[in-house]
């Protein structure tokens, strides 16, 4: 074999296309194992993702690798996709998501959160502050949730609406009239 069949032969073994068997999450760096082939399956390839981001795939997923010089017992994952879950985007489009449905969407006319029927929790955060003209709410608002007695605003709502003062001691002309406190109380 010449040199250049050894050239060749390194260029075409240094990328590979498979899919995902197993995933090793639990260490500094995700493990995977990965299937380039009937007869070719690399075991221990470290998988790398951009920094912020991070997903682990399920198997089954597409997957590329890079193998140093072509040496496929010395690889790397760089990118992963599942054609099973991918989401279908318009142009100029981007997403975060998941296999169950959930999303952060920046369309074009404006960002969805979609919790795929789950729910969304905002945790650590001395406060959460939302600048906007209007807020809409089609679901009930339910103040201190994890009090004893915890009140939703529509009950809230009910009860301003419902209470009334006792007027005692009234005096017709220019008196001043007196009332009660609410005979309910907020």
């Amino acid at each position: 074999m010449d040199i250049v069949d050894r050239i060749y032969r390194r260029l075409m073994m240094a990328i590979g296309r498979g899919r995902i068997t197993t995933t090793d999450d639990s260490g500094a760096v995700q493990i995977v194992q990965i299937r380039l082939g009937a007869d070719e399956v690399r075991d221990g390839t470290p998988r790398l993702a951009e920094y912020g981001f991070t997903s682990r795939p399920h198997p089954g997923a597409d997957a590329v690798a890079l193998f140093i010089s072509g040496d496929r017992s010395s690889g790397v994952v760089i990118a992963t996709g599942d054609q099973r879950y991918r989401l279908h985007l318009a142009d100029g489009e981007a997403a975060v998501h998941d296999d169950l449905g959930q999303k952060v969407h920046l369309t074009r006319s404006g960002i969805v959160i979609d919790g795929g029927g789950l729910p969304i929790k905002i945790t650590d955060t001395p406060s959460v502050r939302m600048e906007t003209a209007n807020l809409f709410v089609t679901g009930d608002i339910t103040d201190r949730c994890d009090a004893a007695t915890p009140r939703s605003m529509q009950s809230m709502r009910t009860i301003y609406d419902g209470h009334h003062h006792q007027v005692k001691n009234v005096q017709t002309g220019s008196s001043t009239i007196n009332t009660e406190v609410p005979n309910e109380q907020e």
